[in-house]
């Protein structure tokens, strides 16, 4: 289980109005400069460095040009001419955020084809800090592992375990609970909030079988709990 998402339906707003027709998007692209701080006492010989200052970098957004779209693609035009700083926000299907401040850098339509559609290209230059913000899903409330105990015990904001198996037992149920979320899954299989999950076969004596309980919420990033069931 991979955990990756689709971008389809990834949305660019301008000052709270959404962008129309965007079929191309980057993120801000952060980056540090460095400072050598090398002496003549530096350890082993090699270089020293810190961090610079940081860069926000280049969002750059590609669409369908449409013409009606005043506060969307013909805004920034206007933020071009006027050198306006515009707040920006990027948001990806599973509610994850870029929200960041922006001048236009470029704006350009395609070139124009007799079997072309009319595009544009923009380029924004991020100014100041972005703030990448991640909604999750719920966490769970309760965590059952049978015949094992888990390692930490559970708590809600524990998200890695590790269960001890007894070398006689061949598989376990995982009984996951959270009410408020849309769905559950161990092992990639959808599971009722309170109930165990179907038997997870272990490997032989000495091995580790790990399992992934996933809790997912629309419009919010995946929360995951890992559990490394040790069999003695």
């Amino acid at each position: 289980m991979t955990g990756a998402k689709s971008t389809f339906g990834t949305t660019l707003t301008r000052a709270g109005s959404a962008i129309a027709e965007i079929t191309n998007i980057s993120s801000p692209k952060l980056t540090a400069g460095e400072i050598d701080v090398t002496s003549m006492d530096s350890a082993n010989g090699y270089k020293e460095y810190i961090q610079g200052m940081r860069d926000g970098g280049d969002v750059s957004v590609e669409g369908n040009f449409i013409n009606s779209d005043t506060n969307g693609q013909v805004g920034l035009v206007t933020d071009f001419n006027a050198g306006t700083v515009q707040s920006f926000v990027i948001t990806f299907p599973d509610g994850t955020t870029w929200t960041f401040s922006a001048f236009v850098k470029g704006f350009e339509l395609d070139d124009a084809e007799v079997e072309g559609k009319m595009g544009f290209k923009a380029t924004l230059k991020v100014t100041g800090k972005p703030v990448l913000g991640i909604t999750a899903a719920p966490n769970l409330t309760a965590l059952v592992v049978t015949t094992g105990t888990l390692i930490p015990a559970f708590a809600a904001g524990t998200y890695e375990y590790v269960a001890y198996i007894l070398t006689g037992v061949a598989s376990v149920t995982i009984t996951p609970t959270c009410a408020t979320a849309d769905s559950i899954t161990v092992d990639d299989n959808v599971v009722a909030t309170g109930v165990p999950s179907s038997a997870i076969a272990l490997g032989a004596a000495g091995s580790v079988t790990t399992v992934e309980v996933v809790t997912t919420d629309a419009g919010k990033a995946d929360t995951k709990y890992t559990i490394h069931l040790t069999r003695a």
